[in-house]
C-alpha cells in the first residue's frame, strides 16, 4: 500500500473513532433462559401488536425449534406469517421475497430467528420496510439506512454471530457474488432472546465454527485501533468466555451452563465489535462466501490466525495480553513469544474441533483479483486494523488458504 493510501485510511479511521462518540449505539433488551422465547409474545401484546413476520430456515423449522414460540403465539391469539426460505450468505432475493410477505399480511413486527443468516435477513427486510424506495445495495457501507425499523426480535440458535446486538448485516448478490456490509445503529434489534436450550443440539461442525466466529469479532476489535474501555471489557469477557466454554460445547454437546456461557460471549463479542470494528479477517472471508458461499464461521476459523501471523509485531502487546487474559503463557516471557503462543492457540483449538487449516480445491486463479479488489474496498479505509496491508497481502493470505 502506497504512502498516500496509508495516510488517507488513517485519516478518515481518525475522524470515524472521533464521529462515533456523538452517534448513539443502542443496546437490545436482553431476555434470557431456558424457553425465553414462550416470553416474546408478552412483549407483542405490550405493544399491541396483533401480526408478526417471522424469519427463519427450513433447517431450524424441521427441526421443531419454533415450536415454544409459535405454540405460544397461538394461545395468545398473536398471528404470524413465516418466511423460512433464508439460505447460508443471505441475497438480496431473500430481503425482498421477505419483504413482499411482511407487506402483503400487513405485519407490524419482525422475528429474527436463527444463525447469522436469518438475523442479516430480518435487518435487510427491516431496512426495506424503512426505506421503501431505496434498494438494499444503495445502503451499503455506513449510515445509509438512517430510518426507524419496525420492531425487531432476535432469536440466535448458534453463539457465533453476535448479530442479535450489532450494527451490521451482511448481504450477499448471487449475481455480482458481492458479499458487502450495511452498517447502521438502526439495525440493532430493539429485544435478543438468549434461549440456551435452542443451541443444545447443535452439530459439532456448526458449534466449533460459530464459536470462531465469535472469537475472531472479539480479538479483531480487542486489536484494533477503535477500542474504548467498554470495547475492550466486552472483547476480554467474551475470549475468556470462549476459551473456556467453546470447546466444552463441542465436546459436551448437552451442557447448558457451557452453551449459555457460549451465548453470552457471542453477544459481548458482538457489543465489541459494533463499536470497534473488525478488520482484514473479515474482509476476506465475506469474498469467500460471496464468491464460493463458504460459510462465514469456517471461513474466519481458517482466516483468524493466518491474518494475525500476517500482523507481524502490530499485534504482539495487544495478544501478550490476551494470552495473559486467558492464562495461556509465563507471565515472563516476551510479548512476542506470548503473542505466538496466541496464535498457535487459536491452530490448536480449529485442529481439536476439526476445522481444516485451508480450504482446499475452491478458490479459483482468475477470481483472486476481483475478491482482493472487493476485499480491500471493503477493509480500506474503513477497518482500523493495527497494521494496514494492501492487494499484494491479500493475495498472499488467499494463497496460503487453498495450499
Amino acid at each position: 500500500m502506497n504512502l498516500l493510501k496509508k495516510v488517507y485510511c488513517r485519516v478518515f479511521q481518525f475522524c470515524l473513532k472521533i464521529g462515533m462518540y456523538f452517534i448513539p449505539f443502542p443496546s437490545p433488551e436482553l431476555i434470557t433462559g431456558e424457553a425465553s422465547t414462550t416470553r416474546i409474545k408478552d412483549i407483542l401484546i405490550k405493544r399491541n401488536i396483533k401480526r408478526v413476520l417471522i424469519v427463519t430456515d427450513n433447517n431450524l423449522f424441521s427441526l421443531g425449534l419454533l415450536n415454544k414460540m409459535l405454540d405460544s403465539f397461538k394461545e395468545s391469539n398473536v398471528e404470524y406469517v413465516m418466511y423460512k426460505d433464508v439460505v447460508p450468505n443471505p441475497t438480496i432475493t431473500n430481503i425482498e421475497e421477505g419483504l413482499k410477505l411482511y407487506k402483503e399480511n400487513s405485519c407490524e413486527a419482525i422475528v429474527a430467528f436463527g444463525g447469522g443468516s436469518p438475523m442479516d435477513t430480518a435487518k435487510g427486510i427491516g431496512a426495506r420496510v424503512a426505506r421503501p424506495k431505496k434498494e438494499i445495495s444503495k445502503m451499503k457501507g455506513l449510515l445509509k439506512v438512517a430510518r426507524k425499523l419496525p420492531l425487531l426480535i432476535a432469536v440466535p440458535t448458534t453463539a457465533g454471530t453476535g448479530s442479535e446486538t450489532t450494527v451490521a448485516a451482511v448481504i450477499s448478490n448471487p449475481i455480482t457474488h458481492e458479499k458487502y456490509p450495511i452498517n447502521d445503529p438502526k439495525l440493532v434489534p430493539s429485544y435478543a432472546v438468549l434461549d440456551p436450550t435452542l443451541i443444545v443440539g447443535l452439530p459439532g461442525k456448526v458449534t466449533s465454527t460459530t464459536g470462531m466466529d465469535a472469537l475472531t469479532h472479539a480479538v479483531e476489535a480487542y486489536i484494533g485501533n477503535c477500542n474504548t474501555r467498554k470495547t475492550k471489557k466486552s472483547a476480554i469477557l467474551a475470549i475468556k468466555l470462549i476459551f473456556e466454554n467453546l470447546e466444552e460445547t463441542y465436546n459436551h454437546p448437552n451442557n447448558l451452563e457451557a452453551r449459555n456461557n457460549m451465548l453470552i460471549a457471542s453477544y459481548h463479542a458482538g457489543v465489541a465489535f459494533t463499536r470497534a470494528y473488525v478488520g482484514y479477517v473479515h474482509a476476506i472471508a465475506h469474498t469467500l462466501g460471496g464468491f464460493y458461499g463458504v460459510p462465514h464461521g469456517l471461513a474466519n476459523s481458517i482466516l483468524l490466525p493466518v491474518v494475525l501471523e500476517k500482523f507481524g509485531k502490530s499485534v504482539y502487546k495487544k495478544l501478550a495480553e490476551l494470552s495473559d487474559i486467558v492464562n495461556l503463557t509465563d507471565k515472563n516471557l516476551s510479548n512476542e513469544e506470548k503473542a505466538k503462543a496466541f496464535i498457535e492457540e487459536i491452530k490448536k483449538m480449529n485442529s481439536r474441533m476439526g476445522i481444516p487449516s485451508t480450504i482446499k480445491g475452491t478458490i479459483k486463479d482468475e477470481d483472486i483479483p476481483l475478491m482482493v479488489k472487493r476485499a480491500d474496498e471493503e477493509g480500506n479505509p474503513l477497518y482500523p486494523v493495527p497494521r494496514l496491508m494492501g492487494k499484494e497481502e491479500f493475495v498472499e493470505i488467499i494463497e496460503s488458504i487453498r495450499e
